[in-house]
């Protein structure tokens, strides 16, 4: 095989691991209407026994369980939790998770962070934050892992399981939302979840 030929085909093969990539990572689209329309679900533990996982010892604070539309999906593998929560989804329930709704919104992700940027003046934002949340997720198995790594912007995911406080020996400390009413730095739920589907 000559060397021209092998450039060839190793551009080639560039090419179709790359529209692969974005296919495979492209929204979802949905017509109008709310696709999850429950708001999650929390239930106070009282008294349980802390989880190790990897290095961390978590505190569970509450049984948690929600279905909601992917907004935005983040993954994380350089800053200082990255090991504990890989991942963190921006999710939408109730009117959140509704395409008509949506459209009036910019959403971003980035630093642990997630943002709406309303596209209309008249858009009511108090509303749109008390039924979406960034959530930095901690997968309880290698098949969760996988699951939530999968999620696209627009499915919808089902996931239970518990929000936790995190420590770790060297001092660093990770604390979980317990309201869906809170906003800025603090207010995103740390979830240790148990089991997760798409669809």
């Amino acid at each position: 095989m000559s060397r021209d030929t092998f450039k060839l085909i190793l551009a080639l093969a560039a090419i179709v691991i790359g529209v692969g990539s974005m296919l495979s990572n492209r929204p979802v689209e949905h017509a109008a209407g709310v696709l999850a329309p429950e708001d999650p679900v929390q239930q106070e533990l009282a008294g349980a026994a802390p989880l190790r996982h990897l290095e961390y010892e978590l505190t569970p604070r509450a049984g948690f369980r929600l279905e909601a539309r992917v907004l935005s999906a983040e993954r994380y593998r350089w800053d200082g939790g990255a090991d504990l929560a890989p991942v963190d989804l921006a999710l939408g329930w109730g009117p959140m998770s509704d395409s008509a709704m949506l459209e009036q919104f910019k959403v971003t992700q980035g630093a642990r962070f997630y943002t709406l940027y309303p596209q209309d003046e008249a858009v009511d934002l108090g509303l749109a934050l008390r039924h979406s949340a960034n959530m930095h997720l901690i997968p309880a198995s290698e098949a969760v892992r996988r699951t939530l790594e999968a999620a696209r912007e627009g499915q919808v995911v089902s996931l239970r399981g518990q929000l936790v406080d995190a420590a770790r020996p060297d001092g660093f400390t990770w604390r979980t939302s317990l309201t869906r009413e809170d906003t800025g730095a603090g207010a995103c739920e740390l979830f240790y979840v148990e089991s997760a589907t798409l669809r």
